[in-house]
């Protein structure tokens, strides 16, 4: 009877392909040299990540790393909870309640536009003294180990949507920080007040920043975010935010890190703050697939 190792090696890489992510590093690796080389291709990590869309036939990006990028992507989702208050205000913290407090509404709301994704259908408002809310999210809990974000240091991305009301200006203020396991700011996006003076075109603007080779040692994400309106008005006049996201994506470059906004106003949103420096640490987290680091790369 034959032998699957006697198989042709570009017939057992296409049986490999198939096979879940999960079972090939952790149950077929380990069966001999063979299979540990087969799994270890690059090759067959970017057929995987094309046969499950992870990326396109046309897909010309530069990955150094194709078995790492495959992860990533598996993991990539929002980090954030609840970004668009279709639960109200559950899973933020609400450091500031000025004025009327926190308030959700419904899309476009008054004297508002539209969202530019029609899947948004609500809105966090503030109010006419600092309302400010905040999540803490912990990397490892969410299934991203010490040694990936030590020694990978993938992207991590922040995107944040605000608008004004036309009728009344409003500040808006954004402010993300990298966290050590002892909570020691690491790195820190923290733009100055955004304003927009009244009678504006409501539209929705977006904040985007990446953090990229940020110190080890990063264990949290602390992201923040509120304002004020500026006429002092009663009620919910302050900015709106809404879909906010922090996601972990692959290193593609070794580019600098990186912020777009819109408009011309939030051109100042581009500055990113390395603070205080920590040890490269080497440990597993343990418990799931993602604890065993060591197997998917010795």
């Amino acid at each position: 009877m034959l032998s699957i190792n006697e198989l042709p090696e570009n017939i057992l890489l296409e049986v490999f392909i198939y096979v879940p992510a999960r079972q090939l590093v952790l149950d077929c690796r380990p069966v001999c040299s063979l299979w540990r080389y087969l799994i270890d291709l690059m090759t067959l990590w970017k057929r995987k990540s094309l046969r499950e869309g992870l990326i396109s036939k046309d897909y010309d990006e530069p990955v150094s790393d194709w078995k790492i990028f495959y992860f990533l992507c598996i993991l990539r989702r929002n980090l954030l909870r609840n970004p668009c208050a279709e639960e109200g205000m559950r899973s933020w913290k609400i450091d500031r309640n000025g004025g009327n407090h926190w308030k959700v509404e419904s899309l476009p709301g008054g004297h508002g536009q539209g969202f530019p994704d029609s899947k948004v259908k609500k809105y966090f408002v503030t109010s006419y003294e600092l309302c400010l809310k905040s999540q803490m999210v912990d990397l490892k809990a969410e299934g991203y180990w010490e040694e990936l974000m030590d020694t990978i240091r993938p992207d991590i991305v922040v995107k944040d949507w605000f608008a004004a009301r036309a009728d009344c200006g409003c500040t808006y203020s954004i402010r993300v920080q990298l966290v050590s396991a002892n909570y020691i700011v690491l790195a820190s996006f923290e733009p100055p007040p955004v304003t927009i003076e009244q009678w504006s075109d409501a539209q929705w603007r977006e904040v985007s920043h990446t953090f990229s080779d940020y110190p080890p040692g990063v264990r949290h994400i602390l992201f923040q975010h509120g304002g004020k309106d500026t006429q002092y008005w009663a009620g919910w006049y302050g900015p709106r935010v809404t879909n906010s996201s922090i996601t972990i994506s692959p290193k593609t470059t070794r580019s600098p890190a990186a912020s777009t906004t819109q408009p011309e106003t939030m051109q100042e949103l581009g500055k990113c703050r390395i603070l205080g420096s920590s040890t490269r640490q080497a440990t597993h987290a343990g418990q799931s697939w993602a604890g065993n680091w060591h197997r998917l790369t010795r």
